[in-house]
């Protein structure tokens, strides 16, 4: 199962989910990556040319109904009918996640997700997904810096039955010592996977931990090696007795269902597990404002190409109460849109120094937003050329603004995904669950594409003068090691040689 962090869901902020993806998949992956965006692109266009008198709110017409409870323990219930299949995505968000994890104890949150598969006195270990593999349906989990959440899609007549689970796992959890050291091992070797052997994760991840001083947000969501090893049983059921509750928690069922129908079967499965009023996350540590450029570089045989990353600290959408942070996500379709933004075109199409450039705005967090950008190089282009070339497109759109043409055409490209995310039951069960397990409401979700078309180029323009600003970012680099290289090719009976970190 995926039960890595960072998956978000993709319409909201769409340039949170390339973020995770880029976070993910690292240079190893990025021809995958740069196809996706570029299809992505190319379908949002298309589809907003293909209705030039249509206004950004018409686009957004087709918003789902939407039904919102709280039961009486304070579970909030949210229900998103579809009734064109008879299928269901049921989804229970927590809120809580790996920036609310005690200090020392980094992955617990991860760990415990994985643990929630080790059954209950009702269910054998694993005997969850089999139940719901053989009703023919999915069914998976991830955490986030914020949530962690588990989702199912199953045959609507057993909408009931995976409640009845989820609702026992949420208070009956058993967890066997050997059991524990198993799935610690498992987290461990996950980290070596999708970690420490991809230079380019290692370098963001060393990024990241750059960028905030002193938020949460700095340390991984799969926990540092040392602090993993550390995890036992007894971490995880004191993170899960705080905070696995009912009034923690968020319930979105969307697919062919009746609102009424859900809230009457979560009455009767979730509606008689008591609220645990204990239950907080506590206040995270603010970060301070940021006063110097900071800057990461990996030096590793295993790169294949200098690559540049660059991440801002900025708002998130639910920090902000202006439009800065809607003004962000469309000032970075302008800016690293791919293949049309100005970070494409300048770095690859005009002056041919990168091979792929793009950029994306990362909002949809309970506490802080970021903005990042990259640039691979060609392999005739030095990565200090790179970087310059990408300093002046960054200035030129800090010191000049956007176009109104750029700014309608990101506009209408951003109202034609949200259309094309409510065509999906799970991509909207994600949406609604993201936003009111991170602190906003279904209201905030429904004014999204309002509150886009109100910005305006000015906003846009202050919004890029504010941010991009090189004391508030830490500039990432990975470079290809041909020495280590030569001297690995020597040392066939030797292991690798380690990377090296320098941050400044």
């Amino acid at each position: 199962m995926d039960r890595t962090g960072s998956r978000m869901p993709r319409a909201f902020a769409a340039r949170a989910t390339r973020n995770s993806l880029l976070d993910r998949i690292g240079v190893s992956g990025f021809a995958t990556l740069i196809a996706m965006g570029i299809a992505i692109m190319t379908i949002s266009n298309a589809h907003a040319e293909d209705q030039p008198g249509a206004s950004a709110l018409e686009l957004a017409g087709s918003a789902p109904q939407v039904a919102s409870y709280t039961l009486d323990n304070g579970m909030n219930v949210v229900v998103i009918p579809d009734n064109r299949a008879p299928v269901v995505t049921h989804m229970v968000w927590y809120k809580v996640g790996a920036a609310d994890e005690p200090p020392g104890h980094s992955g617990i949150a991860h760990f415990l997700e994985h643990l929630m598969f080790k059954g209950t006195e009702k269910l054998d270990p694993g005997e969850f997904s089999k139940m719901v593999a053989r009703w023919g349906g999915q069914d998976n989990a991830f955490t986030s810096q914020d949530v962690t959440a588990y989702f199912q899609r199953i045959p609507k007549d057993r909408l009931g039955d995976v409640m009845k689970m989820e609702a026992d796992r949420m208070v009956n959890l058993r967890l066997a010592e050997e059991n524990v050291v198993t799935e610690r091992d498992v987290i461990l070797e996950e980290r070596r996977m999708r970690v420490d052997n991809d230079p380019a994760n290692i370098l963001m991840e060393q990024a990241k931990a750059a960028l905030y001083l002193a938020h949460p947000y700095g340390t991984p969501i799969i926990g540092w090696d040392t602090e993993i090893r550390q995890l036992d049983r007894r971490d995880a059921l004191s993170f899960y007795e705080r905070f696995y509750a009912p009034n923690n928690a968020v319930l979105v069922v969307s697919g062919d269902v009746a609102p009424e129908e859900v809230l009457e079967l979560a009455r009767k499965h979730y509606g008689d597990i008591a609220r645990r009023d204990e239950v907080s996350r506590g206040s995270r540590p603010a970060e301070p404002e940021p006063r110097a450029p900071r800057e990461v570089m990996l030096k590793d045989p295993r790169a294949a190409k200098p690559t540049l990353y660059r991440y801002y600290l900025a708002p998130s959408y639910a920090q902000d109460e202006g439009l800065e942070a809607e003004a962000l996500e469309l000032l970075m379709r302008i800016v690293g849109e791919n293949p049309t933004g100005r970070l494409y075109q300048e770095l690859v199409v005009k002056q041919k120094l990168a091979t792929t450039a793009g950029g994306w705005f990362s909002g949809i967090t309970r506490d802080y937003g970021s903005l990042g950008i990259y640039a691979v190089a060609t392999p005739q282009t030095d990565i200090v050329d790179v970087e310059a070339a990408l300093d002046r497109v960054i200035s030129d759109v800090a010191e000049n603004g956007v176009t109104e043409d750029e700014l309608e055409r990101a506009r209408r490209a951003a109202i034609a995904e949200l259309v094309y995310d409510y065509d999906s039951q799970t991509s909207m069960a994600r949406i609604y669950g993201y936003a009111l397990a991170t602190g906003r409401s279904v209201e905030d979700i429904a004014k999204h594409p309002q509150r886009l078309a109100q910005v305006t180029m000015e906003d846009v323009a202050a919004a890029a003068e504010k941010y991009l600003q090189a004391e508030r970012s830490v500039t990432a680099k990975l470079i290809p090691d041909p020495q280590a290289v030569a001297e690995d090719r020597q040392q066939t009976a030797q292991p690798p040689a380690g990377p090296t970190t320098t941050i400044q």
